[in-house]
């Protein structure tokens, strides 16, 4: 929903504008009325209208439209080069949405054999009962991924890059080509790589899914989620959406307000702000991230370190053509359990703690925490794996938490 009124003035066309630029302008022009730079919290739930159905700007109850919740869709729908964003309680909140919209009993979802542990146990555990069966497959063997496509009955691919917690990186273009040819709608998560380093849409996907919990709001004081959808995306192949057209989009937003998930207004606000400072703070992560790769790989007590920028990663090629950056998540590995779980124990500047992607740097052993739900699953991650959130932090200061908790 845009912010309509012909009081207003024009909304200012920043899609040619540079990525920060977007970021901070897109969707968040001036308020009208008083000249604020900042979106106003409109911490409201429902709106006068002038008359049976004269609504100002669209606006009739905060479910359906709030201008906070506006502001953020536009800016997310302008970073990620789409059409329409849209903005949930959740990340899980936007891929159940997401879901629902473009699936029906009997249908078929290609997942990755390592994704998020939360999306796996929404696919095989709440769509598994409603009819939907998934097949988990390693998205970087294209030949794995072509041969799990069911002709007629896979109606979506997930893609996660990199994935959660293994870092593997898929080559989205490749995976894009095949979709089409396939009728098949191609869902990326971009929630590692952001916005700012990676450009799924560009590269030939459907819709883009965002846990805005991580790097956007960036700031571990906010949970969201998102999606972007592609313009001209449409349903999967013989499907009509509820408001009966095949737009993706249609759909998507259909159900956004009926399911009702959808991100609070100061929840936006909260996000919206994190959204500006995206790009200074993604730079910073990397950079750190690079440093404490090339610390863990040189390091006699580290196993295997993985990371896209690292030579060693098996598709370090392919990130590089596909990411402008390699992000701030590292994960490792250190032979066996127990050294893993007592090093998590002993950081100091690394908090002990879920979730990723804030200023802070965060550690976790990911089979006991994060991804405990697919133990004894095809995607049951190593025992002796740790996973880094690399902060914003000084990096000496890092580098000597990481060196003391091995010692």
């Amino acid at each position: 929903m845009s912010t309509p009124s012909s009081d207003l003035e024009p909304t200012h066309d920043w899609s040619a504008a540079a990525f920060a630029t977007r970021a901070i302008h897109a969707g968040q022009d001036p308020d009208p009325a008083t000249g604020a730079v900042v979106t106003p919290i409109y911490q409201v739930s429902t709106y006068k209208q002038d008359g049976v159905g004269g609504l100002r700007g669209g606006y009739e109850y905060s479910r359906s439209g709030n201008p906070t919740r506006t502001a953020l869709e536009e800016a997310l729908a302008a970073v990620e080069g789409g059409a329409r964003g849209y903005a949930f309680s959740s990340g899980l909140a936007a891929e159940d949405t997401l879901l629902r919209a473009v699936l029906r009993p009997g249908d078929h979802v290609v997942v990755p054999n390592d994704a998020y542990g939360g999306t796996y146990r929404l696919v095989a555990k709440v769509f598994g009962p409603w009819g939907i069966a998934h097949t988990p497959v390693d998205l970087t063997d294209l030949d794995a991924v072509l041969a799990a496509i069911e002709p007629g009955r896979t109606k979506v691919v997930w893609v996660e890059t990199p994935t959660n917690p293994l870092l593997g990186v898929s080559d989205i273009a490749a995976i894009a080509a095949m979709c089409r040819a396939a009728g098949v709608l191609l869902v990326v998560d971009n929630t590692f790589a952001t916005p700012y380093l990676q450009q799924p849409l560009a590269l030939g996907a459907d819709v883009v899914v965002h846990s805005t919990t991580k790097y956007i709001g960036g700031h571990s004081d906010v949970v969201g989620g998102a999606l972007v959808v592609g313009d001209g995306a449409q349903l999967p192949i013989g499907l009509v959406g509820p408001t009966g057209t095949t737009s993706l989009a249609d759909a998507v937003g259909f159900h956004q307000n009926s399911s009702g998930a959808v991100a609070g207004p100061f929840d936006a606000w909260l996000t919206l702000r994190g959204l500006k400072t995206l790009a200074v703070r993604m730079d910073r992560h990397c950079a750190n991230a690079a440093a404490v790769a090339a610390f863990l790989e040189a390091h006699p007590k580290v196993t295997q370190v993985i990371y896209p920028g690292l030579a060693s990663h098996p598709s370090h090629e392919v990130a590089a053509r596909q990411m402008s950056g390699f992000g701030g998540m590292v994960s490792f590995r250190t032979g066996d359990a127990e050294t893993a779980v007592a090093m998590c124990g002993r950081t100091r500047v690394f908090t002990l703690a879920e979730s990723l992607g804030g200023v802070e740097s965060l550690i976790e052993h990911p089979a006991r925490m994060t991804h405990g739900s697919v133990a004894g699953t095809a995607l049951e991650v190593p025992d002796d794996l740790v996973r880094v959130s690399v902060g914003i932090e000084g990096i000496a200061d890092l580098i000597a938490d990481l060196e003391q908790a091995l010692a």
